[in-house]
This record gives structure tokens, sequence and C-alpha cells, in this order.
């Protein structure tokens, strides 16, 4: 019998991070703190378990407003047509002594495309001082950015372009049992 037990994303302490290439000489990060979604993990089974969650594009943070209200145009990400980013796992797999491959459908800017992300843990359970049973879990993957119609860019004098195609996503999520 599957003991499935279903967490809550909790969103005042996730985050959901990246990094792209700027200039063909440096990283530029950020990230979006909206985050809310669903963790149903079944320890006795882990490829029953499954992922739900959502980003609020309009949390972007770069550390340079002029460039998140660039991101947050019809150039990038469209906010007003794609509000969210999606993740629907379809796939659990082990990839070793605590580590998981979970392979789902990403959806970006109107554009669904398949991901694997690279799980550690989870956590075993702590209980916080209110009493909730909290676990947590990095995820990291990596995406081309184009893939997902993002195409805007610049053309350097130099050579190269403004903003590179492939982007670091990396994930921290702390999650709350449902009782």
């Amino acid at each position: 019998m599957s003991q499935a037990v279903t967490y809550v994303i909790d969103p005042s302490h996730s985050r959901a991070g990246f990094r792209v290439r700027h200039l063909m000489v440096a990283n530029v990060r950020g990230e979006f703190s909206g985050i809310a979604g669903t963790v149903v993990l079944d320890a006795q089974n882990p490829a029953n378990s499954k992922i739900e969650a959502a980003i609020d594009v309009t949390t972007i943070e770069t550390r340079d407003n002029q460039r998140d209200q660039h991101l947050k145009s019809a150039d990038f990400f469209d906010v007003e047509k794609f509000p969210k980013i999606t993740f629907v796992s379809k796939k659990v797999a082990p990839a070793g002594q605590g580590e998981w491959k979970v392979t789902g459908d990403l959806s970006i800017h109107g554009v669904t495309r398949e991901v694997v992300l690279d799980v550690e843990g989870p956590t075993p359970e702590v209980k916080d001082p209110w009493g909730n049973l909290k676990i947590g879990a990095p995820a990291a993957t990596k995406a081309n950015r184009r893939d997902f119609g993002l195409v805007w860019n610049v053309a350097l004098e130099a050579g190269g372009v403004l903003v590179g195609d492939e982007v670091a996503i990396d994930l921290e999520v702390e999650m709350a049992r449902q009782t």
C-alpha cells in the first residue's frame, strides 16, 4: 500500500534562481520568489511521486530594475500574456544515493518542453517551532531559452551576443506536510 505524503511548497522559504551569460564575459544571476505548488512523495515507491509547481514571473529580481522590467516585457517573458512558469513531473527515477532525476514538462512563455531536474534529497522531516513538519530539496537543470521562444538578443560589435542561450536553473524548495 502506498504511503504517499503531500507537501505544499513554502514560498517564503523557497526560490528559483537562474544564471545566463551576459556580453559573453560574465554571468547574470536572478531569481523568482513567487513559487507555489505541491509535491506528493511516496517513500515506498518513489516512482509514484509527483511534483506540480508554478512560478509567478512578475517576481523576477536581478538587482537591476531596468533589466527586470525588460525581462517582464514582450521581448522576453511577456508577463501580460504569460504570467506563470509551470512544471509538472512525469517520471521520478533514482540517480544515486539520495539523488533523483525528475523528468517533467516545463512551460515558459507559452511553450512546453521536457526537462530533467537533478534533485537531491529530500531532507528528513523536521518539526518547526509551530509544529509543522517540513522537508527541503535543491534541484537544478539547464535549458536553452530559445527553445521557449525567448529569442530577443543583440549582436555585439566584437562578435557574440548580448545574452547567452543556455540558462542554468537552480531551485531551493522548502515544503510543509499537509495533514
